[in-house]
């Protein structure tokens, strides 16, 4: 079978496709991650990072909320980062904002996922009008202007942890929906698939027996994809203002940094540098899980040496 025009070459050559129709997702994800040094290297430092927020209450030496010292002070003993300009200990702060990121990120792209599997595997299966007619609100969203309209939204709803999820997940869906509608004609052209249809298959059996085990490698590709831009986004929305002002994330630790005067005061150092390297690390290991978990989806992206298999 020839591939369609624009379609991710998932179908015929996907070590993952295949080897989930074998021994399951999660297997085959774990297979593939496991014989990836980049899927390796991702899988590393967002475990150390998850580790991280869930043991906060143990790992913090403070409560991130207490004011434990004087405004501004410099690292040492007692406070490993300082203290920012009310006293509060960096540290804590840093340990206990990885909940607030992660966990925004991991929501964010779950919705996101949902609602591109969903709009993908409608237009991707069906055919006129209805396709059509999805698509062509798919076109709409991806060519409004995403940062205006996502700060504009932000603004009317209020600052917030659910504002920023609903706002962000609500606003990065067409792309990914995009890419699962690809994947859903290739797999819809298949021989035992004609064959189900003419057979008097319904469409959610055809769906769900068939199209949806298939195309999961494209979907969880674009799961990790959604959670590395939606930490990005989330920080530059908390580091605007529009984050909720008590949730300790690491974009509330730079906006209050800027807004305090960290730059000028040189804590820069201790209370600024720390936050944007936790951003780059997890940004980073999403990177290289989503470059592994592509691998397997695209035969074109098997590569020999450190970016190919371990």
């Amino acid at each position: 079978m020839t591939p369609l025009v624009g379609s991710p070459p998932i179908i015929e050559d996907s070590e993952l496709a295949a080897t989930s129709a074998r021994r399951g997702t999660a297997q085959a994800v774990f297979r593939l991650i496991r014989g990836s040094r980049p899927g390796l290297a991702g899988l590393f430092i967002l475990t150390l990072f998850g580790l991280a927020a869930i043991a906060a209450p143990v790992l913090a030496p403070y409560d991130p909320k207490d004011q434990v010292a004087a405004p501004f002070s410099s690292p040492g003993g007692d406070h490993l980062l300082g203290t920012n300009d009310i006293g509060q200990d960096i540290l804590s702060e840093l340990i206990f904002g990885a909940r607030i990121s992660l966990g925004v990120a991991l929501l964010v792209a779950t919705l996101a996922t949902i609602l591109a599997g969903i709009v993908g595997l409608i237009a991707g299966y069906f055919h006129g009008w209805v396709a059509s007619g999805v698509m062509r609100f798919v076109d709409v969203v991806l060519v409004l202007p995403f940062l205006p309209l996502m700060l504009v939204v932000a603004t009317v709803f209020g600052p917030g942890v659910r504002t920023q999820i609903l706002v962000i997940g609500l606003l990065l869906w067409a792309r990914p929906a995009r890419v699962v509608r690809a994947a859903t004609l290739a797999v819809r052209t298949a021989g035992h698939i004609e064959a189900a249809v003419w057979m008097g298959a319904t469409a959610p059996y055809i769906l769900r027996r068939h199209v949806l085990p298939r195309i999961t490698p494209v979907i969880i590709a674009e799961f990790v994809r959604a959670a590395n831009i939606a930490i990005l986004i989330e920080a530059a929305l908390a580091f605007l203002g529009l984050g909720d002002p008590v949730a300790k994330s690491w974009g509330t630790m730079l906006h209050y940094a800027q807004a305090r005067a960290a730059f000028l005061t040189g804590a820069w150092l201790y209370w600024v540098l720390p936050a944007g390297l936790c951003i780059t690390a997890v940004v980073l290991g999403f990177a290289l899980l989503g470059f592994a978990l592509e691998q397997g989806s695209d035969p074109r992206l098997r590569k020999r040496g450190w970016l190919g298999t371990a």
